[in-house]
């Protein structure tokens, strides 16, 4: 098994990455830029998934890991939460709507996968 040095390396993060800047896009024109209140929330929630893998990661401890990939996956839960208020409002088209629910979805599984692996008594801890 390959034991990854760096944070960027996480496909989980890989993935965060990608849902967080097609929210920017997404939030980026029309109305949906002019409610700061969604926005903005949105965007935070969406960089906090990224900002959590991360930093739990650099811990080097499988507790603590664990502890941000929960908090991670709590805020990829209230991403798909502010998702269905922009929907509601008519921020983003329906074909839009499902495809950033469904990528934020995925980086949810992803998430608990890694989680799970890091319950596993053989799992090694992230590289120093």
């Amino acid at each position: 098994m390959t034991t990854l040095s760096r944070f960027e390396d996480l496909i989980a993060w890989q993935k965060a990455r990608t849902l967080t800047n097609a929210l920017y896009r997404a939030t980026k024109g029309t109305d949906f830029s002019k409610d700061f209140a969604l926005r903005d929330q949105l965007r935070r929630a969406a960089i906090s998934i990224m900002a959590n893998i991360a930093e739990g990661f650099e811990r080097h401890r499988h507790t603590e890991f664990h502890q941000f990939l929960s908090i991670a996956k709590a805020s990829c839960a209230e991403v798909r939460s502010h998702l269905y208020l922009a929907r509601d409002m008519e921020y983003v088209s329906a074909d839009e709507f499902s495809a950033l629910q469904r990528d934020a979805e995925e980086v949810g599984r992803i998430l608990g996968g890694l989680q799970s692996s890091l319950r596993k008594p053989s799992s090694s801890p992230p590289a120093k």
